[in-house]
């Protein structure tokens, strides 16, 4: 693992752009996997300025998404579908039969094994960018998952649910269970981004730094990987010692 720390989440999401640039530029076709929630939102917008000044084209682009929640049709203005269409999708020249996401609604059991099959036929993500929750999930493959899972159906556990319920009127409403690419197939990525903003990462990154291997923290998978990069801000890395 390779750490990054810095000032504020604007120089960290630079950071993270500046080795996502890289690789679109050097592979044109370039494969990635992508996240949801408010932590890579500066990594997309930096992605938009680019694309808009003609630096990067993603035309040939293929991208993925590891999560959706279960009940919400893609249509629905809190489906994870619609946040990435608003937040970059909808502003860049990325082909519509390039985009892939799991899907929440139907035949769930059926949306599984398309879902990863889907996955088997684009191969490994050059670059997969993930979260993590202040419980350690990633994706959302909560405490106590399996590392040995792909794409599964999860209960959102309720320090998830109360992270996510910012997004909702009412708490009421954020769905309970969701979709979710499974730790195994996130590992297959051949470079893995983890971002990590605000104190109340802190403890997170602490434990994925400093603890062992386990189950029952679920980021702590990614210590098993070859190329995994965590960029933080000063906040998330305050319990950490670092140069």
């Amino acid at each position: 693992m390779k750490l990054y720390v810095y000032p504020n989440d604007n120089l960290a999401s630079l950071k993270a752009y500046e080795i996502v640039k890289k690789a679109l530029l050097n592979k044109k076709n370039s494969l990635l996997g992508l996240a949801t929630g408010s932590t890579p939102l500066k990594l997309y917008d930096l992605m938009i300025k680019d694309y808009k000044k003609g630096i990067i084209s993603y035309k040939e682009v293929k991208t993925y998404n590891v999560d959706e929640y279960i009940g919400l049709e893609e249509s629905h203005d809190q489906s994870y579908r619609q946040f990435m269409n608003c937040n970059l999708f909808n502003h860049i020249d990325i082909n519509i039969k390039n985009i892939y996401f799991p899907k929440g609604v139907g035949n769930i059991n059926k949306n599984i094994k398309e879902y990863d099959k889907t996955l088997e036929s684009l191969g490994a993500a050059d670059i997969q960018i993930l979260g993590i929750g202040s419980n350690g999930h990633i994706a959302f493959n909560e405490p106590g998952t399996s590392f040995d899972l792909k794409t599964h159906v999860t209960n959102l556990s309720p320090s998830t649910i109360k992270d996510n319920s910012r997004f909702f009127l009412r708490r009421d409403q954020v769905p309970t269970s969701a979709i979710t690419m499974g730790i195994k197939s996130i590992l297959k990525a051949k470079k893995i981004i983890l971002l990590a903003f605000g104190e109340n990462k802190s403890n997170a990154i602490k434990k994925l730094l400093e603890e062992e291997v386990t189950e029952d923290f679920p980021a702590s998978a990614l210590k098993d990987h070859p190329d995994v990069i965590i960029i933080c801000d000063s906040d998330a890395a305050k319990k950490i010692k670092y140069n």
